[in-house]
């Protein structure tokens, strides 16, 4: 694998990084299967991309792009919390709502970023190569979320969406409201994957529909063999564990489809995503058997 490749592996994995971590709030802690990120990271990415080609600055672009995520996982809260409905099946109809919402903003199925600036080209060091100053950019900025999370989660109201996902009925019984908890951690979960999509249309040069199919997969993937590498039920841990497996991740997907004696395709990349979730899912079940068997 060439430097170039291996330096875009790690900048798309960084970028996934903070889905992965929208993800991890909202499967691990508060135990909410949502799928509303597969519309809600074209969504941050449809918003930043028009406000950019429309002449707004790219740091409020960026800003607007996480505000809108955090409203569409705000929605879906509310659909389960308020109308009662089912928590898969409220993040389902917001997912196929947002595909209509998409199209609604960018009018049309992509807004291109050409010549226009964008948080990366204004953040770039002079006489630095783009493909090395952006991996830069975007590890300062994914350290700076993953120490922000550390932080919130550890205050008050963090540990009540922890205690909501834990155990919901005890959490009420000790004053907590458990229904704005919910709301609250959609939000947060769904702000950071809207900033992940605003980041991937900055670095891939514009917006497109289709960016968003299989985005919530890639989450899971990486928080699952974030977990195979570095289990912890430390939530600082946990947390270094998710950006550790979404660039890992990213890094093997980049290496199977880039080893020509294996005969890969780009076609064949929901293939590799399977392969790797299989095989991080049965390393800890190998590892219990295995110290089951060694001599006490």
């Amino acid at each position: 694998m060439s430097l170039f490749s291996l330096l875009g592996a790690v900048e798309i994995g960084l970028i996934f990084s903070l889905v992965a971590l929208g993800v991890f709030i909202s499967f691990r802690l508060l135990r909410f299967p949502d799928l509303t990120v597969d519309g809600s990271f074209p969504l941050g990415g449809a918003v930043c991309a028009v406000l950019i080609a429309s002449g707004t600055n790219p740091y409020l672009a960026t800003v607007a792009a996480m505000a809108a995520g955090a409203v569409a996982g705000l929605i879906t809260g509310w659909l389960n919390v308020k109308l009662k409905i089912m928590d898969l099946l409220a993040s389902i109809l917001m997912m196929i709502a947002l595909y209509s919402i998409n199209l609604r903003i960018m009018g049309g199925p992509n807004v291109p970023l050409i010549n226009d600036p964008t948080l990366l080209t204004l953040l770039q060091p002079d006489g630095m190569s783009d493909y090395v100053a952006r991996p830069l950019i975007l590890a300062v900025v994914v350290l700076a979320t993953k120490l922000a999370m550390d932080w919130f989660f550890a205050t008050e109201r963090g540990l009540a969406i922890r205690a909501t996902g834990s155990n919901a009925r005890m959490a009420r019984a000790q004053g907590i409201n458990t229904g704005g908890m919910v709301l609250l951690g959609m939000a947060v979960s769904n702000g950071l994957v809207g900033l992940a999509g605003a980041l991937f249309a900055q670095t891939q040069g514009g917006s497109d529909i289709s960016m968003g199919i299989g985005t919530i997969v890639i989450g899971l993937a990486a928080v699952i063999v974030g977990e195979s590498i570095l289990p912890s039920r430390k939530l600082v841990l946990a947390t270094l564990a998710v950006v550790i497996g979404a660039i890992v991740y990213r890094f093997f997907i980049a290496l199977a489809l880039n080893s020509d004696f294996i005969g890969l395709k780009a076609q064949d990349l929901n293939l590799v995503t399977a392969l790797l979730v299989t095989v991080a899912l049965v390393i800890p079940q190998l590892k219990r058997k295995m110290a089951a068997r060694r001599p006490q």
